[in-house]
């Protein structure tokens, strides 16, 4: 009994289980076309159903129309924001390039020492607006940071590019450097620098020199003398004339002017050390008596208008001799002194004086 029962079992087994197929949506089954009678699985054995009158039109159906998408041009089109990854890839790309041309020069891994040594770049990119403009989408600060990281690293090596003299890989990074970095660069970098000191058809220096709310402008004009030449001993010439028993001759010691708003400098400052303030641009550069000084000067005191030029000195100094900005420089006469008067507290009797306090 058993031996009949398993082969019709498997006869009346109803199979419940079919081919697993993939979810299609109907919106992309508009280029399909659709099975028909004679389209069976089994390769047209069904019956061929005649055509109506409206099949006998030339006119092409739904189904077979050629189909109209077309592919994106980047992989990136499906993220929502194409453009910021494509240039995202773009750098990562350029920074991969770049690092194995500079391995195969042998300038990678740089020592530190090395790289210390590299002259610095100061690189001004774009701004988060400008690239949420580029980008063509919301420039978050996540964003933004991952992007400035990616052209750090990428002007790092047009750094090194740029010290070996490699020429064509210098030209190759700068071209992509170039699209990020802001229209304002010139404004940026030239902000930090001093406009240079002309000198005009005299021979003569403007600058302005600042202290506390203390303003002047000098006017500097170097002093033209002749000096007197002391004539060597000649062969026939005594003893006692040579070693000096005869009058001495008097060296010609140059002289000059220092007017403080049209009045000699020891009347407008008689306190010696507003006037000490003032010399010491000219004594520390060693040129004391060398220059005309005129000066006009405006506001705050006396401490405030020696401090203000001697400031217009130092950079009047530089102006003349460019060596010696170096020294004036260390001795801190070239920058303006950012020191002010600290304004007074409400509930006090000055800047931080207190009133005394009295418990009855």
């Amino acid at each position: 009994m058993n031996v009949l029962r398993n082969p019709l079992r498997q006869a009346l087994r109803r199979p419940y289980s079919t081919v697993h197929r993939p979810f299609v949506p109907p919106a992309q089954l508009n280029n399909v076309q659709p099975r028909g009678n004679g389209s069976r699985a089994g390769g047209g054995g069904g019956k061929r159903r005649r055509r109506g009158p409206r099949e006998d039109n030339d006119e092409p159906t739904h189904w077979e129309t050629p189909s109209t998408k077309v592919m994106p041009d980047s992989p990136s089109f499906y993220t929502g924001r194409p453009v910021y990854y494509d240039q995202v890839i773009l750098l990562q790309n350029a920074i991969a390039q770049s690092r194995m041309a500079l391995k195969t020069l042998q300038l990678l891994p740089l020592p530190e020492f090395a790289r210390q040594s590299l002259p610095p770049l100061r690189p001004v990119w774009k701004g988060q607006d400008e690239m949420t403009t580029d980008f063509q989408s919301k420039m978050t600060t996540s964003r933004y940071r991952r992007v400035i990281t990616l052209l750090n690293e990428l002007n790092g090596y047009l750094n090194i590019a740029s010290a070996a003299n490699c020429t064509d890989l210098e030209a190759a990074i700068g071209q992509i450097v170039a699209m990020f970095e802001s229209g304002k660069k010139a404004a940026s970098v030239a902000q930090g620098k001093r406009k240079k000191v002309e000198l005009d058809t005299y021979g003569r220096s403007y600058t302005v020199g600042k202290r506390k709310t203390s303003s002047a402008r000098v006017w500097m004009i170097p002093v033209h003398a002749n000096p007197t030449r002391m004539n060597a001993g000649t062969p026939g010439e005594s003893i006692e004339e040579i070693f000096g028993l005869q009058e001495p001759t008097r060296m010609g010691i140059t002289t000059s002017t220092v007017l403080v708003n049209n009045i000699p400098l020891a009347e407008y400052f008689p306190i010696p050390a507003d006037r000490e303030r003032i010399m010491r641009p000219l004594k520390v550069a060693g040129v004391v008596g060398a220059y005309n000084i005129f000066a006009i000067v405006r506001g705050g005191g006396t401490t405030g208008q020696s401090g203000a030029l001697a400031h217009g000195i130092a950079k009047g100094l530089v102006a003349h001799e460019p060596l010696l900005e170096t020294v004036l420089k260390r001795a801190k006469l070239t920058r303006r002194d950012p020191r002010m008067v600290e304004r007074k507290k409400t509930g006090l009797a000055k800047a931080r004086k207190r009133y005394t306090w009295v418990k009855r």
